[in-house]
């Protein structure tokens, strides 16, 4: 299907729902799409992008979340993707190209992609399509495309900047706290994505991270939230 706009009864086919399903969806802010009128009104990219953050784990669940293919214990675990030399303390970007630039060519030097180029491309087209900041000061960079050639090895990076950035966050707010994931495939890491999301559900889970002195304190600090909300269930 070809990227145009969609009603919700067109909508509702693409998605194999009930209209009354998705227009509940929409009304509630969880779809994307601008009413027109009293006619709403989707783009098929939004949609698959939005789809796509359902799946890891990054947006509030609005659709049942899928079956984890493998070991949810081996999926996990922070260290499986993340270690201190992945931390860049203070970012020196304060608008949102730069910053992408420098995550992705952040990421290149440690050589968990490729290409950085291709990769800082790749997170701009995001972008682009519907911005990764969440709110509450935190953004989750990902590709919309995965593509196992270029990604070393599954990964995630974390920049930090004190300042904030404008990064066209759902509340208007400045973004301090940049997770960008390198993906290989969407099934291997769907559990410790939607984990990550969980523990940095409040603006209160983000000061300790932000209060750290450098890389060392800011892995500590996130991996005794991973502890906190493994103990909680």
């Amino acid at each position: 299907m070809e990227d145009r706009l969609m009603t919700i009864k067109q909508l509702a086919g693409y998605l194999n729902l009930n209209e009354r399903i998705v227009l509940r969806l929409v009304t509630d802010g969880g779809l994307p799409g601008v009413k027109l009128g009293n006619q709403w009104r989707f783009r098929k990219a939004m949609i698959d992008t939005w789809l796509d953050d359902q799946m890891l784990g990054l947006t509030p669940r609005m659709i049942d979340e899928p079956k984890p293919v493998v070991s949810p214990r081996a999926m996990l675990e922070l260290a499986s993707c993340f270690d201190v030399s992945h931390i860049l303390p203070e970012m020196k970007a304060t608008t949102k190209n730069p910053a992408v630039e420098e995550l992705a060519g952040f990421a290149a030097d440690l050589g968990l992609v490729r290409d950085k180029t291709w990769f800082m491309g790749a997170l701009i087209e995001r972008e682009n399509v519907l911005p990764s900041a969440m709110g509450r000061g935190v953004a989750f960079l990902h590709t919309m495309r995965r593509n196992s050639q270029q990604v070393v090895r599954p990964f995630m990076v974390l920049g930090r900047s004190k300042a904030g950035i404008d990064f066209d966050a759902l509340d208007g707010k400045p973004t301090h706290l940049f997770f960008v994931l390198g993906l290989k495939m969407n099934e291997m890491h769907l559990p410790w994505l939607s984990k990550l999301s969980r523990m940095f559900a409040t603006q209160k889970a983000v000061e300790p991270v932000l209060a750290a002195r450098d890389a060392k304190a800011i892995y500590d600090v996130i991996a005794a939230s991973e502890r906190r909300l493994a103990k909680s269930g």
